[in-house]
């Protein structure tokens, strides 16, 4: 199949032939004599044979702004483009949609992380004011719960009543077994006196604090003896109304 190009050309050899077995200059007419080697009127300047590149000639020139092999392309060709670009917009689109869907579920995840960690929770260096009433209350009752004087076992009841909930109360029970079976006997006097704590977790209506203590066993019969130790131990903490009381007891053994 000719070209567009293949066309031009031959046209253009069809026209160059019809010029040169075209007659001369001038034509013959009923009312006007032929001129000859004169010089050219209105009339044969009309009705002669036209100076420089005819329409045909003009076409083949070729326009460097135009690419030439894509202007000689069938028409076929270019229909065959127009489906493909159309096809690879969607597709495209949907690989944008599942890469936004992947990075929203990652988002999601990792939001849903934070807000799970511990640490995040954790107040107790950022609520200065919560931290500071914890630390105050729980430090009054542990040295109220675990101080004890034979004389006034009553005194001790009060405390863990007001101070413990849930576990730590049988947990001050068996540590408290011992001191209350032999105070009677020996007329002991417990005192303990915390010396250092930290509040190791705070949530909110819930707290963690490790506890320093001193503590005094004096005997106060015929022979008078005091003996003095230390304590280290944590305690979990919660807000009942405006008071602080002490959940579990930990003291790091088996």
């Amino acid at each position: 199949m000719s070209t567009t190009r293949h066309l031009v050309n031959r046209q253009r050899r069809l026209a160059s032939a019809a010029t040169a077995t075209a007659p001369p200059r001038g034509r013959v007419t009923p009312d006007r004599p032929p001129v000859e080697n004169g010089p050219a009127t209105e009339d044969t300047a009309a009705d002669g044979a036209v100076a420089g590149p005819t329409a045909l000639e003009e076409a083949d020139i070729e326009d460097p702004g135009v690419d030439q092999e894509a202007a000689e392309e069938e028409p076929g060709t270019r229909r065959k483009r127009t489906p493909r670009l159309r096809i690879r917009l969607p597709a495209v689109l949907c690989a944008a949609t599942v890469l936004l869907g992947a990075f929203a579920a990652w988002a999601f995840a990792s939001a849903g992380t934070l807000r799970d960690d511990p640490s995040r929770q954790n107040t107790a260096l950022t609520d200065i004011g919560r931290t500071s009433e914890v630390k105050g209350q729980i430090t009054e009752a542990v040295g109220a719960v675990f101080s004890y004087n034979y004389a006034s076992p009553a005194k001790s009841d009060r405390a863990a009543r007001t101070y413990l909930v849930g576990r730590a109360v049988q947990q001050h029970k068996d540590m408290l077994a011992e001191v209350r079976a032999q105070a009677p006997k020996q007329k002991l006097v417990l005192t303990t006196t915390v010396t250092q704590s930290g509040v190791e977790r705070l949530d909110g209506d819930r707290a963690r604090l490790l506890v320093f203590a001193d503590q005094s066993n004096t005997r106060t019969g015929k022979a008078e003896e005091t003996t003095y130790a230390a304590a280290m131990f944590a305690v979990d903490a919660v807000r009942r109304g405006d008071t602080w009381r002490i959940s579990a007891i930990d003291t790091f053994t088996q």
